[in-house]
């Protein structure tokens, strides 16, 4: 027999046992259908990792004959896991959303180190994957998740997922069982007598938003009552539509039996029991959902002093309801937040230099003469690989229905760029394989990005203003577009439903081959306007020459006074220049 292997190769990040409250890390905002602008389902997702390159991922779905297995290997290391079967038939994946515009995001939490599971096979990435491959609707993907560990066993430590389809969005947590070597008296193998996870999964309401941002969110929920919420004894039953909350059996016993839980069932906490609450889940974790919450709820000043660490006992509860209905654009800027506006804005501090910059370079924590202390950990941040947001309306065939809003590297610096779920190939600039994080590349996108982001960084008050003005030109474009668009492919799908989506792949690739341009051409220009801490003077957009074609005197921006005042507490004395020359000597 002729064995066919498909590969999940999935490049990722490695995440230590025990959590990532340092150098890594996660962000996913959840909108449902009735808190968003237009009706559509959507979710964000930042893939945060000082190892992580950005490129766009295209699997292509098919048929696969009997006996086909899939190759799994671990997201951070690349190692080999081990092989399951393959399903006859798989679907085509763009990024984390597919052909039916099912799309997932994740972050871990780590969680309790103890319950890692070695003998597992699928991890996390694997299973972000194998759900997207074989799922046709949020529900099916959580069964796919439940079933995929149950029966295989989990690799990796805590995570969260948020996993949508156009109808609905949902916040599963899972976590391993732990590992407890037994020999398996019909094969004479050791084996693990604890293989699994345990997990809960929550629908989220219609007219809410939710976050989660690598710590545990879901805390008590409603037990199994045979109607909204369930167990996975009953996983079939998942699709029924007044099911709302499913979890694994067991999720309750396997903390009795660790010593994480007692009392009665109804006070259970999954995340108390198996992500507890510390200083650095709130400060650096939990303060990135307050931060998105507080721009569309009122009151969420009163959760500050938690998402400070300040307060662990003051939680946040899992979703709230917007005051007014999110738009595209708004995720767009919460995925470009670093906490302006609030206590914690690191533009104002000595830290930021003297040109305001929202960034501290890692580690998160540091320190000085016996104490210590943070630098603060914001949704955008230097280190993402790629981000999107997926957009899932309704009303339209998936593979139109669903747009994958894409960006490479640090998203305060980069552009979103459409690509619709039905899309068969995907730009040479983001394809998988131009460069990687070793290996520069004159034609990938990722190092177009990255080349005006280290720009920003030098002098962020400035830079940072051109780089907003092209992002709102770009984007704007994209918005206006998208109904256009819409409604010649939806014509194209009526008549041959491949014309149409060779047409959205050929719209998609071309709009962002030319962003890609766009930025380097950006990239020069910032590179002129600003050499050597000068700035360029400019006159109808271009440079300013004298008469006879020489360049005009640039400008030299003055430090800040805040700066100055710095330089003069600690070097003053140096620097300061007489107020009174003194007289030549006789």
């Amino acid at each position: 027999m002729v064995r066919r292997w498909s590969v999940l190769l999935v490049a990722g990040i490695a995440v230590a046992v025990g959590g990532v409250r340092g150098a890594e890390g996660c962000t996913n905002f959840l909108v449902s259908r009735g808190a968003s602008a237009d009706g559509s389902v959507m979710i964000t997702y930042s893939a945060d990792s000082h190892v992580r390159y950005g490129e766009l991922y295209l699997r292509r779905g098919g048929r696969w004959p009997a006996g086909s297995t899939v190759l799994l290997r671990d997201r951070g290391s690349m190692k080999p896991l081990g092989e399951i079967p393959q399903i006859p038939r798989t679907f085509t994946v763009l990024g984390f959303m597919n052909e039916n515009a099912v799309a997932i995001g994740e972050s871990t939490f780590g969680g309790r180190k103890e319950l890692a599971d070695p003998t597992g096979v699928v991890d996390y990435g694997s299973l972000m994957f194998l759900a997207l491959d074989r799922s046709s609707s949020a529900r099916e993907a959580i069964k796919v998740i439940a079933e995929l560990v149950e029966t295989h066993g989990y690799a990796s430590t805590g995570e969260s997922f948020s996993i949508a389809d156009p109808e609905e969005v949902w916040i599963m947590e899972l976590i391993g069982k732990g590992a407890e070597m037994v020999v398996d008296e019909a094969t004479g193998k050791e084996v693990n007598r604890h293989r699994g996870a345990v997990w809960v999964a929550r629908r989220l309401p219609e007219g809410y938003i939710s976050a989660h941002a690598n710590q545990a969110r879901i805390t008590t929920f409603p037990l199994a009552d045979g109607r909204t919420s369930i167990t996975s004894r009953e996983l079939s039953r998942i699709f029924e539509p007044r099911v709302e909350t499913v979890y694994a059996h067991d999720v309750i016993e396997v903390a009795r039996r660790m010593g994480y839980f007692e009392g009665p069932d109804t006070a259970f906490s999954f995340a108390d029991a198996y992500a507890p609450l510390d200083f650095e889940a709130a400060r650096f974790c939990e303060m990135r959902v307050w931060s998105f919450f507080k721009e569309f709820c009122a009151g969420m000043e009163q959760y500050q002093d938690f998402a400070s660490g300040h307060n662990l006992s003051n939680r946040m509860p899992l979703w709230v309801k917007p005051e007014r209905p999110l738009t595209l654009a708004d995720l767009k800027a919460a995925k470009r937040d670093h906490l302006e506006g609030t206590p914690f804005d690191m533009r104002l501090d000595a830290g930021a230099g003297p040109f305001g910059l929202p960034y501290r370079w890692r580690p998160l924590t540091w320190e000085f003469e016996g104490r210590t202390y943070v630098n603060e950990r914001a949704t955008a941040t230097q280190q993402t690989g790629f981000s999107f947001i997926a957009q899932l309306r309704r009303g339209l065939p998936p593979p139109i229905g669903g747009i994958l809003w894409f960006g490479v590297d640090d998203a305060a610096t980069s552009l979103y760029m459409p690509f619709y779920a039905g899309i068969t190939r995907v730009p040479p600039s983001l394809a998988e394989g131009n460069g990687d994080l070793l290996t520069y590349s004159e034609t990938s996108a990722f190092w177009a990005f990255s080349a005006v982001a280290h720009l920003a960084y030098l002098r962020y008050d400035r830079v940072s203003e051109d780089v907003r003005r092209l992002q709102g030109e770009l984007e704007e474009k994209y918005r206006a577009y998208v109904p256009a668009l819409d409604a010649a492919a939806l014509a194209l799908w009526r008549q041959d439903q491949a014309r149409a989506q060779e047409f959205l792949t050929d719209v998609s690739v071309g709009l962002a081959e030319a962003a890609v341009q766009r930025w380097r051409e950006l990239y020069r220009y910032l590179l002129v306007k600003y050499l050597d801490g000068n700035v360029k003077k400019e006159k109808d957009g271009a440079f300013e020459r004298n008469p006879w074609g020489f360049p005009v005197a640039p400008e030299h921006p003055p430090y800040p006074e805040s700066w100055r005042r710095l330089v003069v507490q600690d070097a003053g004395e140096k620097l300061r220049k007489p107020e009174t020359p003194s007289p030549p000597s006789q």
